[in-house]
């Protein structure tokens, strides 16, 4: 393979189209974060790790994990850890789930409780093996909340629930304030980076999710960077969230997890997300995060606000 490269704004290494980053290349200079570990931050995580339970804020090293425990903010992954699908970008597990705890609800109530949440995101991992395809798992997580931290807003990032529309209506029904699903990236890498999954089925759960919530509920999706898509095809696949009622945008950076995982093409530049953050307001968003740290749940309290305010 040709090693052949350019350079995008601020120095960083951009491949000719076709061609991969090579695994541990060193990262941009815009990734630096200081690591976590103010006393606010290994209390939570004591209590997090005391009650048993999963955060996609550790699973994934996210690197906000600080700033966002410290604001507050944390993502709890319900049913387990190990996932019925195998996506190309994703670090988490795959094989036949076992997990089966009818007391998790309560207590990632209990620990939202304790930890003194102002907005808890759920999410999990697919459950495709379970009748209702992990939908009671949610609505146990919200109504728990409600009953022990009934301050704290609720967000729920769901599978597809292989689009059928049942087990959406039942998490719909306990009105989350959020209903977020990541379409990840645009169409045409779905068949490489979604396995398993269909971005206009994505697209139709979440116009169904808007349909069925009203006012009362928020509709959020978020897409990845790096994966080899052009700007043109964000642009477009972000027309295509709006056409579907989508309310709340994230972009952000992929990182490759280990050399099994899906390459990384480039590393977008802080100025190139700071235009599609402009791009993604101007076809009507209430509020959009872009940046090449941005996560799903980053600063997810801020850009609910942001929507509500619109």
């Amino acid at each position: 393979m040709s090693t052949r490269s350019r350079s995008n704004p601020g120095g960083a290494r951009v491949l000719d189209m076709g061609e991969v980053l090579p695994f541990g290349e060193r990262k941009p200079a815009w990734f630096k974060r200081p690591a976590p570990g103010s006393p606010r931050y290994r209390e939570l995580r004591g209590m997090i790790e005391g009650q048993d339970l999963h955060t996609v804020c550790q699973e994934a090293a996210c690197p906000n994990i600080g700033e966002c425990w410290e604001r507050g903010t944390a993502t709890f992954m319900i049913l387990g850890d190990t996932c019925t699908r195998r996506c190309g970008f994703c670090n988490v597990k795959t094989g036949k789930p076992t997990h089966n705890d009818p007391l998790e609800p309560l207590r990632v109530a209990q620990s939202v409780k304790k930890m003194g949440l102002r907005h808890a995101v759920i999410t999990s991992v697919d459950r495709d093996d379970l009748a209702d395809l992990g939908a009671s798992a949610f609505v146990g997580v919200i109504r728990s909340i409600r009953r022990f931290a009934p301050s704290c807003k609720v967000e729920v990032l769901t599978p597809d629930f292989r689009g059928e529309e049942m087990p959406l209506a039942r998490v719909i029904a306990e009105r989350p304030d959020v209903f977020n699903h990541n379409v990840e990236t645009v169409p045409r890498l779905y068949p490489l980076a979604r396995r398993g999954s269909r971005f206009l089925r994505s697209c139709r759960v979440l116009a169904t999710a808007k349909e069925l919530g009203g006012d009362e509920v928020v509709t959020k999706s978020g897409l990845m960077t790096g994966l080899g898509e052009t700007r043109e095809e964000l642009l477009e696949t972000f027309a295509t969230l709006r056409e579907h009622h989508v309310q709340v945008l994230t972009v952000g950076q992929y990182l490759r997890p280990t050399r099994d995982h899906l390459p990384v093409v480039r590393y977008w530049h802080p100025d190139e997300f700071a235009d599609l953050e402009r791009e993604a307001y101007a076809m009507g968003f209430e509020s959009v995060a872009a940046g090449p740290l941005v996560r799903s749940s980053y600063h997810a309290e801020q850009t609910l606000e942001r929507a509500a305010a619109r």
